[in-house]
């Protein structure tokens, strides 16, 4: 299993609102500076984070994005299940594998099965609160670089 840039994209642009969340929505230009991601490539990224009603998005000059829960109520998992086409470690398993016409006369199915039990426990097993946490937090990016920022305590 590999994740694109787009999931590991996603996540980048979660964390960074979990970071500097607030009451006053974030812009993505100012997440796309810190995290070094074009403006149009967050711009698709949140999209389907919308959709799946993980962000709040406020229009206007003093617009930008907001948390729609906090952020110890979101998993690795889900977040990069709106990112991915798939989080599983082969085609077979996709959708069950229904379609898959080996799947009653595999003899390694049992093995990928049991893989995918793992990837699936370890990525629901992390929050995006743990994730936060566990980076810090990155400040307002000049036109060249970023400097790390003092972490949030509490």
């Amino acid at each position: 299993m590999k994740i694109s840039t787009k999931g590991r994209y996603a996540l980048r642009f979660m964390i960074d609102l979990a970071q500097h969340t607030g009451t006053t929505p974030i812009r993505i230009k100012h997440i796309s500076e810190r995290q070094g991601i074009s403006i149009k490539y967050l711009e698709q990224i949140v999209i389907p984070l919308a959709h799946a009603r993980f962000l709040i998005s406020e229009r206007g000059p003093h617009g930008g994005y907001l948390l729609a829960r906090k952020p110890e109520e979101y998993t690795i998992k889900e977040i990069l299940s709106v990112a991915e086409t798939t989080l599983t470690p082969v085609a077979c398993l996709a959708g069950n594998g229904a379609d898959c016409p080996r799947k009653d006369s595999c003899n390694v199915r049992n093995f990928w099965v049991g893989l995918d039990k793992v990837i699936s426990d370890y990525l629901s097993s992390a929050t995006l609160a743990d994730l936060a946490k566990q980076s810090t937090p990155l400040a307002d990016c000049g036109s060249t670089d970023c400097e790390a920022a003092p972490s949030k305590e509490g």
